[in-house]
């Protein structure tokens, strides 16, 4: 075997050390080659083709340090916003982490001659926050997508409609409150002393409706006789007689009549009914994938959603090739499965309960599921739509 042969020790050798990042003084950024010693730098200078590349660039090198400060701050700005979100960092640790790439743009290719002029430069542009500290230099992202600024709007308008729910049922509670305490005011009996002007004069009880009342006029007294007393006793018995009448109707009445706590359970209960979010995923539920940006591979294929992230994205594992992704739910799409077979309800007043689904109405795109867990266990409900329901995996 010779020295020059592919698989000899040397060859090999070579072929392991270029493959790993070089020193920078033996870089070329004009042809983008890296040199492994001093000797093959000198060598690279002295080329054809490195005489070529002096020469375009001496024509315009402004063009040319542009183009080189353009790529190395959309690459840094890209790795920042990938790696790190809007976490503030120390900016020598993306850079470390940026140069570990073989073939990223160096920045002494850049206008920038340190790192420091670079950092300075992002606060100065508006690309992200910075500050000084005795340990360095920390930078922040600013994320100005608009589907992030249109997400954050979207969450602090759902929180602003969740503080007007939760007063509004505060306050209902309250004037609920307030009626209960007004109406019992209302139900207690007064009790007033029994006083009497003459002591010759006759109290007569007027035992019908249950009040009592006094007469103080002596011609009243003296009228009441035999017929008097007769209509005395009489006056129980037919008190006797509507008693019962008005014992079931006080009864339907108390029937008939809810309390606070009903109210506010019905009221809980039509809000949970009425309210819907705009966010669906939940973990263990198969989905569909239906985004064409990852090419035929993933497109249509289902997948188990494992982790939910800021509710509107979820880490996915494909069913047949085992694959993880990470996805927004605009890219993926419900799963319905047979009738029979279990579902998670994922939006609507019945949301995060399991089901069976019943049947399917494909005319009017929903199904008829019955509710498995929760408190509302055992109930059937028609029309939820496809988009409200998913396969369990």
């Amino acid at each position: 075997m010779g020295k020059t042969d592919f698989l000899s020790p040397k060859a090999i050798a070579n072929r392991i050390k270029s493959k790993g990042l070089q020193k920078l003084r033996w870089y070329c950024q004009m042809c983008q080659k890296q040199c492994r010693d001093e000797n093959g730098f000198k060598c690279h200078c002295m080329s054809e083709s490195h005489q070529r590349q002096l020469l375009l660039a001496s024509e315009d090198p402004e063009q040319f340090m542009d183009y080189f400060s353009e790529e190395f701050r959309n690459d840094f700005l890209e790795l920042l916003r990938r790696r790190f979100g809007t976490k503030r960092v120390h900016n020598n640790i993306v850079y470390n982490e940026y140069i570990s790439h073989r073939e990223h743009v160096h920045m002494n290719a850049t206008q920038w001659e340190t790192l420091t002029d670079f950092t300075k430069w992002l606060g100065r542009e508006g690309f992200c926050k910075v500050d000084e500290t005795p340990k360095g230099w920390y930078i922040q992202y600013i994320d100005r997508d608009p589907e992030t600024i249109r997400r954050q709007q979207e969450q602090e308008k759902k929180k602003k409609q969740d503080l007007d729910d939760e007063e509004k049922t505060a306050r209902f509670i309250e004037e609920q409150v307030r009626r209960g305490l007004e109406g019992k005011e209302q139900g207690e009996p007064v009790y007033t002393e029994l006083n009497r002007e003459n002591e010759e004069e006759k109290v007569v009880f007027n035992l019908c409706k249950g009040a009592s009342t006094s007469t103080a006029s002596h011609s009243k007294a003296s009228a009441l006789g035999s017929s008097a007393l007769k209509e005395a006793g009489a006056a129980p018995t037919v008190k006797r007689k509507e008693m019962p009448q008005n014992s079931d109707q006080s009864k339907e009445k108390k029937k008939k009549k809810k309390t606070a706590l009903d109210e506010i359970m019905e009221f809980e209960e039509e809000k949970k009914k009425s309210s819907r979010t705009d966010h669906w995923l939940q973990p263990e539920i198969v989905v569909k994938i239906i985004t064409k940006k990852l090419g035929e591979k993933y497109h249509k294929k289902k997948a188990v959603v494992k982790e939910v992230i800021d509710k509107y994205t979820a880490v996915v594992k494909v069913i047949d090739s085992g694959d993880k992704l990470k996805l927004d739910q605009t890219h993926l799409e419900t799963v319905i499965p047979a009738p029979g077979k279990k579902v998670l309800v994922l939006n609507g007043g019945y949301r995060g309960n399991e089901a069976t689904l019943e049947s399917i109405h494909e005319k009017k795109y929903s199904a008829t599921i019955l509710i498995e867990t929760g408190p509302l266990k055992g109930r059937q409900v028609e029309g939820i739509p496809y988009e409200d329901i998913s396969k369990l995996a």
